[in-house]
């Protein structure tokens, strides 16, 4: 399924498998998650992607010797710049993105440098490994960012929030669960995950929290989230896209207030996460399409129309 122009739908193509070049790998695709990021790149919200594109980032594959490998998000980085010295790949100004600048995973077959293809653990099916390599691992990333606090507020539950409050869970967290107006369906589902409290994000939970991770892409929940916030607390912003922040008074920010944003990941979050991931264990929560339908997959992501992750899987397998 190929992006040949932002705003329009994919269209369904026959080209010919990658060659894979040094240093590459060639995978079979065996399943790939439906990101918002995904919707970002293919509505033009993200500038510049590489056109002709495959979209997505959250590939299971099989290599030619067997070995089941996931590709995420970040693709490439130069290894060399400070950034990549100094431990923080994940902002190097070179980096490639799978499904951005690099084709990915809306496809049967799939090409990546496998020096950033990461192992993926015994006891997830394909299409239940396939969110853990990006809603997994940007909300993992989150999560660790958001520090220590117990009280812990998740704005927007989909796809990373349904996999980072079985994590904070575990940990003993306390979880706060904010969905749009309205939406019982998905305030149920926290509960059921772990969240001691979930409504509105028009609503103040009944306590303060300790930090807040937005993951829905909307600028005005940041003055919202700092309202509930307990002084020393931060908000983290888990999206590469957000609606622009309006302006709000300094008061909320004082009392040593932060907020802070996610910008990709290492491959030491995604070895991290993936290890752990397994002794929760985390269960994921998906619903599997077949690769033909990619529209449909992004148009229910664009309307919320979706529990948990949306998995697509080459026409010809079937549920792994």
């Amino acid at each position: 399924m190929v992006l040949e122009a932002v705003g329009r739908p994919l269209v369904e193509r026959e080209v010919p498998v990658p060659e894979p070049r040094p240093g590459q790998v060639l995978l079979r695709v065996l399943a790939c998650g439906v990101c918002r990021t995904d919707l970002h790149v293919a509505d033009g919200e993200l500038p510049d992607p590489k056109l002709p594109l495959v979209l997505g980032h959250q590939v299971v594959g099989e290599a030619s010797d067997g070995r089941r490998l996931g590709i995420p998000w970040l693709g490439w980085a130069d290894g060399e710049c400070r950034y990549c010295r100094s431990g923080r790949e994940n902002l190097c100004d070179r980096a490639l993105f799978t499904g951005y600048t690099l084709d990915g995973g809306y496809a049967e077959w799939a090409v990546a440098d496998e020096r950033f293809c990461l192992e993926l653990p015994d006891g997830f099916g394909h299409v239940h490994a396939a969110p853990l390599l990006c809603a997994g691992l940007i909300g993992y990333r989150a999560f660790r960012l958001a520090g220590d606090g117990e009280r812990l507020g998740l704005y927007g539950f989909g796809s990373s929030a349904h996999i980072v409050a079985q994590v904070a869970a575990w940990e003993g967290r306390r979880v706060f669960a904010f969905t749009r107006p309205g939406d019982e369906e998905g305030q149920g589902f926290a509960r059921e995950l772990g969240a001691e409290w979930a409504g509105s994000s028009e609503e103040a939970p009944p306590e303060e929290l300790d930090a807040a991770i937005l993951f829905a892409p909307a600028g005005e929940l940041v003055p919202a989230a700092l309202r509930v916030l307990a002084k020393g607390g931060t908000v983290v912003a888990a999206g590469i896209h957000m609606s622009d922040v309006p302006a709000f008074p300094y008061e909320l920010l004082w009392g040593e207030r932060s907020v802070r944003s996610v910008a990709n990941l290492t491959r030491a979050d995604g070895r991290e996460f993936l290890e752990l991931a397994p002794r929760i264990p985390v269960r994921t929560h998906v619903e599997e399409l077949p690769l033909a339908q990619a529209n449909e997959a992004l148009e229910r992501l664009r309307s919320g129309r979706v529990r948990g992750s949306l998995v697509l899987v080459p026409q010809a397998l079937s549920s792994a």
